[in-house]
């Protein structure tokens, strides 16, 4: 279920892309940022450590990040455009002990 962020540049959803990958000692999440009239599209991987996303599912981790992303949009949605464009691959926030973010 698409989350609603408000941004400068107007309402987004924040949806999952894909269903969780566990990478051993983390988690890997790809979510979809979608304007809200359609106009934009981006996509972005965060990989969460284990211990920091413990039992959750899918959503609920979207949920947490949610919040993350409208306060850090420009910067978040920069960088995922910025390595969409030059190296052709979703950028990935990786998320663990040294850089908790929302967890």
């Amino acid at each position: 279920m698409p989350i609603s962020i408000n941004t400068a540049r107007g309402r987004y959803l924040v949806s999952v892309a894909t269903p969780l990958d566990n990478a051993g000692d983390a988690i890997l999440l790809t979510l979809a940022l979608e304007r809200a009239d359609g106009v934009e599209r981006v996509a972005l991987r965060c990989r969460i450590a284990s211990g920091l996303a413990g039992a959750a599912q899918a959503d609920e981790l979207a949920a947490r990040l949610a919040g993350w992303i409208e306060r850090d949009f420009e910067a978040v949605r920069e960088a995922a455009l910025k390595t969409i464009r030059s190296e052709r691959r979703l950028h990935e926030f990786t998320f663990d002990a040294a850089n908790p973010g929302p967890f």
